[in-house]
């Protein structure tokens, strides 16, 4: 029987389990940590941004109202009032057609535009009062987007009445838009190297500073594999409390179980005695046949009844915390020796097919019941041969590994319509065959306390019974 027919809804519990788990808490701290680095890294982008736009268009504003005011320090007026423009720019730009920067002189009757202009439309500009100035962009023109400064100033004209002029200076958003997209790539690039170096980080922080309840995991870990009684005491002063409860708690179920099987032990003892001595007073006694039988009949069904309870009741089943794994080959050559011994006349060869490093985490008594028991019923109904399989189930994330035991012999075999009924308490596959017919039903109590599973079907090798029990990984 392998592990995927041994444990299959077992394994479909455990990846049920593993689709549940929530996030650890490194994952928690770590998503949460990105989200916050992210939100606030990208606030601190999008106002860095903001201002260093304000920034640029701020530069901008001066830089054309530089030029609007050099235009009109080097402007004159004739004596008929008419404007005389500077012959020199103060950028070669407004030299060049279609150069990106153009100015434009507005007055009554009056238009002047610069080289860079000619041929331009600037029919959305209007004249302003005299003293009075604005900043307008980006305004969608023919040209493109443009910003533009205009201020509006009066000309005085000897003994004629003053010029009423607006200077404007235009100039396309292509210049701010490439320095801002500039600085934009570059912050975005700054900060996302910085915030990837924050993160790096905090996840070197977060794992500082989780290690030492990783520390207490893998001490429980060993506690639950026997490698160690206790968790270490050398922990922060915020785990002290935490670790300390759980020694004492470890310490208690050790002290509850021992003093539990020392008083099953007790019990059996003091019920076996006057059991036996009443069979045998029975049987020593002169009591009619008639009335003797009975009285043995029921003083049998008394001491199957008290073994079976007891077997069952001393049965520890799974323990968290386990004081050590028993090795399985030992044992198990120790019960056959013995039971060799016991059907030396049926000359029986048993072997042996026992993984190396195969291991029982429980209670010793439990393994020895649950082999001791499996092996006998073989022995007993088997022709000469027997097989002993163990194999260890291992599974990632589980300290202790599962096994999977298989118990075959050649005898009759058992019929798939009467399994069930073997498995019963005191219910014995042959009448004619010695025994209680309570050592299955133990193994089946065994089985479950370890939350496995017990399945009987007919050996392919031999023929006869295979009995298989599936122990889980824990």
């Amino acid at each position: 029987m392998d592990a995927g027919t041994a444990l299959p809804s077992l394994a479909a519990k455990t990846n049920d389990a593993a689709a549940r788990r929530p996030f650890s808490l490194a994952a928690r701290a770590a998503l949460t940590t990105g989200l916050v680095l992210a939100a606030f890294l990208g606030a601190i982008g999008w106002t860095l941004s903001r201002t260093y736009n304000a920034s640029e268009l701020n530069k901008l504003q001066g830089r054309l109202h530089d030029y609007v005011i050099t235009y009109i320090a080097g402007t004159d007026a004739r004596r008929d009032g008419t404007p005389l423009m500077p012959d020199t720019p103060p950028d070669p730009m407004f030299s060049r057609p279609g150069s990106g920067l153009y100015a434009v002189v507005l007055g009554d009757g009056f238009h002047w535009e610069s080289s860079s202009a000619l041929g331009r439309d600037f029919s959305f500009l209007h004249p302003l009062q005299p003293g009075q100035s604005q900043f307008i962009g980006p305004v969608d023109t023919e040209l493109g987007r443009l910003y533009y400064y205009s201020f509006g100033v009066a000309l005085d004209v000897p003994d004629r009445p003053s010029v009423h002029l607006t200077f404007t200076v235009a100039q396309t958003e292509d210049e701010l838009e490439s320095n801002t997209t500039v600085y934009r790539r570059s912050l975005v690039g700054w900060l996302a190297t910085l915030g990837v170096m924050l993160i790096v980080l905090q996840l070197l922080l977060l794992r500082w500073s989780l290690t030492p309840l990783r520390k207490v995991a893998s001490d429980m870990s060993r506690v639950e594999r026997g490698q160690s009684d206790h968790l270490d005491s050398q922990y922060p002063i915020e785990l002290t409390g935490l670790t300390g409860r759980i020694n004492a708690f470890i310490d208690s179920e050790r002290e509850q179980r021992t003093r539990y099987r020392n008083t099953l032990a007790d019990l059996a003892h003091s019920l076996k005695t006057p059991l036996a001595v009443i069979r045998s007073q029975v049987e020593a006694s002169e009591l009619p046949s008639p009335v003797r039988a009975p009285v043995l009949d029921q003083v049998r069904r008394m001491d199957e009844l008290v073994a079976y309870q007891l077997a069952r009741a001393a049965t520890t089943g799974r323990q968290t915390f386990a004081a050590a794994a028993v090795p399985i080959a030992g044992h198990a050559e120790d019960l056959v020796q013995s039971l060799e011994k016991v059907y030396a006349a049926k000359n029986v060869l048993c072997e042996f097919d026992i993984e190396d490093g195969a291991a029982f985490y429980g209670e010793q008594g439990d393994l020895l019941e649950l082999m001791g028991n499996l092996l006998e019923n073989a022995f007993k109904w088997a022709g000469h041969h027997v097989l002993l399989v163990v194999k260890v189930q291992r599974q990632p994330g589980r300290p202790r590994a599962g096994l999977l035991f298989s118990v075959e012999d050649d005898g009759p075999g058992i019929e798939e319509d009467k399994v069930e009924k073997v498995l019963q308490r005191g219910v014995r596959g042959d009448e004619r065959v010695k025994g209680h017919g309570i050592g299955l039903s133990i193994v089946q109590d065994i089985v479950r306390a370890y939350n496995g599973e017990l399945t009987v079907d007919r050996s392919p090798e031999f023929g006869g019974a295979r009995f298989s029990v599936a122990l889980p990984p824990t």
